[in-house]
């Protein structure tokens, strides 16, 4: 066969079978969230990947942000908000706007994507079956300061997840949480996502983002070891929005996730191309120590 008249629409498709057969009846979690959660065409385009992806045998899991519309929401209600150290000091009233926006508004707008893009998306909040079940956050007793309700993952039950799945639904989870008390926490949806990942012991974790992965120098990383995480934060190569996440993708490689993806979400079908094609194009986090050669 003249390897040359192959429509070249057939290579792709052939590239994508090893990992279509790797992968199938995996589960696989998704942080949907950055300039992604605002672009209508990409916010499509997101939720036919994941139609795919499930219709070829991987069962993914959602879990989304919604910052820039909470932000919003807050704004024209004329609610002040203070940020300490990039977290959101959430009072009741700012609480009961974050699960109005999150668990109400943008919940359902990512479900109603999915559905229209051929799947059955069901949306939860963590409150949902306690299924995520939060504590005070940490950094509120180490800076000496009221955080209110802003929540840490103490743990997560994975079942109401699990039996979506096993009727063929793909949830999407809101990172709201709640305590053994009843209180209601916002949670970073990055560290919601990796936990979930954890508890399912899902073979890949993916953060859309919206930046070509870790980037040093104006180069991206295409590989990050657990072990060395610590001193890319302590270098300044990891900062900002990125702490959360690559330290999220970490605890979740090293609890038995199989790979995390840190992937600029802006890029039309990026899960298709990270996921399907043998280059991929985002940094891969992974369990253990770089090896030099």
């Amino acid at each position: 066969m003249d390897m040359d008249k192959v429509d070249p629409r057939t290579q792709v498709l052939i590239e994508a079978l090893p990992y279509i057969q790797k992968f199938h009846g995996e589960k696989i979690v998704i942080k949907f969230g950055g300039s992604v959660m605002v672009d209508e065409s990409l916010k499509r385009t997101v939720a036919e990947d994941i139609v795919l992806l499930q219709y070829v045998g991987f069962k993914p899991v959602v879990v989304h942000g919604g910052g820039p519309k909470i932000a919003d929401t807050l704004s024209r209600m004329a609610i002040d908000t203070e940020f300490i150290e990039g977290l959101r000091v959430t009072n009741e009233e700012t609480m009961e706007v974050v699960e109005m926006v999150l668990a109400g508004r943008v919940n359902k707008d990512v479900v109603n994507l999915i559905n229209r893009a051929g799947a059955r998306a069901i949306g939860l909040s963590g409150k949902d079956g306690q299924m995520l079940i939060a504590r005070p956050h940490p950094s509120a007793e180490k800076l000496e300061v009221d955080l209110g309700q802003v929540g840490q993952i103490a743990s997560v039950n994975s079942q109401p997840i699990e039996l979506l799945e096993e009727k063929g639904y793909v949830p999407v989870i809101a990172p709201i949480g709640i305590d053994k008390e009843g209180m209601t926490y916002n949670m970073n949806a990055d560290e919601v996502a990796g936990a979930i990942a954890s508890a399912l012991n899902a073979r890949k974790l993916i953060y859309l983002t919206d930046v070509e992965g870790v980037m040093d120098n104006g180069q991206r990383i295409s590989t990050l070891y657990s072990a060395g995480i610590r001193k890319k934060i302590e270098e300044g190569i990891v900062a900002g929005g990125m702490i959360p996440k690559v330290l999220s993708a970490r605890d979740a490689v090293e609890n038995g996730v199989g790979k995390a993806h840190i992937i600029n979400g802006s890029r039309p079908h990026s899960l298709l191309l990270e996921l399907l094609t043998r280059e991929g194009i985002g940094t891969q986090v992974l369990a253990g120590v770089e090896h030099l050669e």
